[in-house]
């Protein structure tokens, strides 16, 4: 499926409740009292007709799906809720691969991102707000998730894998990501600051 043609589909969907469609497609938002955390995209992937997918190759061939939360703030603006996972870091991989040809690029190239906004832990109701399209096709921003990648690879190679910190980075930061403190595995996640620039360009 083309990314025009998914986002056209997925705008439809603007203003509903996907908490609603998680029942009609029969995705599992709890389950034994655990949250299923990609609840939203199974919703969605599922919507498009399309398997459940996490390998790292981009979900769609050449284009990638990233779900991404919003929460409204005391003010009653909406802002983004949390940073977006967008792969594992492999430390024997990414010390090898220089960023034109690495994971982290193959994922940023050509992104659509549907926006809905979280209200509760408890997820009675997730309205879709918004899709947008991302392309890394702008030099400066391309020449800065160049450098976050290049921080963290030299980063390994001369302090070692577990010197990774979610301090690093401006727009790609290396977070832990797995069960609970303490977890070794790590994964690059875009800021905040920089989704909001994609999702509320106009601010």
């Amino acid at each position: 499926m083309e990314r025009s043609e998914a986002k056209r589909r997925i705008s439809e969907l603007i203003g509903q409740d996907l908490r609603q469609l998680a029942g009609e497609l029969e995705v599992t938002v709890f389950k034994e009292g655990k949250k299923n955390k990609g609840w939203v995209g199974h919703v969605i992937e599922r919507y498009l007709g399309l398997p459940l997918n996490s390998s790292r190759a981009p979900n769609f061939g050449s284009w990638e799906l990233k779900v991404v939360s919003l929460k409204y703030l005391k003010s009653g603006r909406l802002t983004v809720k949390e940073t977006m996972a967008i792969t594992m870091i492999d430390e024997y991989n990414i010390v090898r691969t220089e960023f034109e040809d690495s994971h982290l690029l193959n994922k940023m190239r050509k992104i659509l991102i549907p926006a809905r906004i979280w209200e509760s832990k408890n997820e009675e109701r997730s309205i879709l707000h918004a899709v947008t399209d991302f392309d890394l096709d702008n030099p400066e921003i391309y020449e800065q998730f160049k450098d976050d990648y290049e921080l963290v690879r030299q980063t390994i190679k001369t302090r070692g894998f577990s010197a990774l910190t979610g301090k690093m980075g401006v727009y790609a930061q290396p977070r832990t990501k797995g069960p609970g403190y303490g977890s070794t595995s790590r994964a690059f996640y875009v800021r905040t600051s920089f989704l909001k620039k994609i999702i509320f360009p106009n601010l």
